[in-house]
């Protein structure tokens, strides 16, 4: 694995760093691959949640430009080619993946960075870190899927101003706007964040992968086409072992224990 993202792997979760504190943790195509083969491992390994954050100072500043700079190459770079071959399957993996996966932002997360941190299932902000839609800097659009996200989560007009003016969202106005799930003091944000990442690993998460599915077609489904995707999932959940322990451990007046099948 390369060393500029670290895994900690525990019991029923497992924890990834992105680990280039002293470039903001950015992207190289290095730690792309490094971090989709971690993704994939925790994922195939029936980890059932992942914890991603970042080393040092910042969450992620985004690409590193010095590896796209049009004057180190002698033209322009094939931005598109970048996107399709390192953001597109990060983002679609992390939006897809059958577990929770929680964000621990531990400061700036700008340009990509910031998009691949509202991609996760849950937000956790330290109260010192900060989101910019930094492209409009360099001249570029919203990528990573943050046009998407933003729009979604934010509306229209509150997206256009973050991605047209650059201006940095502080995390308490993140939450406020209802970006992110949770803003903690920033000595605690690793605490709080491991903790959330432990309690969803022991939950029911053959129930928590059709809820994701569910909350993110519901975006572009009728009413009805939810109303009966709910059925179909709700038939496939009440069939599961989870939803008989559940019941037993309510009627029992006891903690369940889950095991995710």
């Amino acid at each position: 694995m390369s060393e500029t993202v670290l895994v900690t792997r525990h019991a029923t979760w497992t924890e990834i760093t992105l680990n280039r504190p002293e470039k903001l943790n950015s992207f190289t195509d290095e730690m792309h691959l490094a971090l989709r083969a971690a993704l994939e491992e925790a994922l195939a390994s029936g980890q059932r949640a992942i914890l991603l954050t970042g080393a040092g100072k910042g969450f992620c500043a985004g690409q590193d430009l010095g590896d796209r700079d049009p004057a180190k190459m002698g033209g322009p770079p094939n931005l598109g080619d970048t996107l399709n071959t390192y953001y597109n399957p990060l983002i679609r993996l992390i939006t897809e993946a059958d577990v929770p996966v929680v964000c621990a932002v531990n400061g700036v997360a700008a340009g990509a960075g910031a998009n691949l941190a509202i991609a996760c299932d849950l937000v956790v902000a330290s109260d010192t870190s900060r989101f910019i839609q930094s492209f409009a800097k360099v001249g570029l659009v919203p990528d990573a899927g943050g046009s998407w996200h933003l729009t979604r989560l934010l509306g229209p007009a509150r997206a256009r101003a973050l991605a047209l003016t650059a201006e940095p969202l502080s995390a308490q106005q993140a939450l406020e706007w209802g970006l992110i799930y949770r803003v903690v003091a920033h000595d605690q944000l690793m605490v709080e964040a491991r903790a959330l990442t432990a309690s969803l690993s022991c939950g029911p998460t053959l129930g928590f992968a059709h809820t994701k599915k569910a909350i993110r077609l519901a975006t572009s489904h009728s009413l009805e086409e939810q109303l009966a995707l709910e059925a179909e999932y709700q038939k496939t959940c009440g069939e599961s072992a989870d939803y008989a322990e559940g019941v037993s451990s309510f009627l029992n007046k006891r903690a369940p224990e889950f095991t995710g099948r």
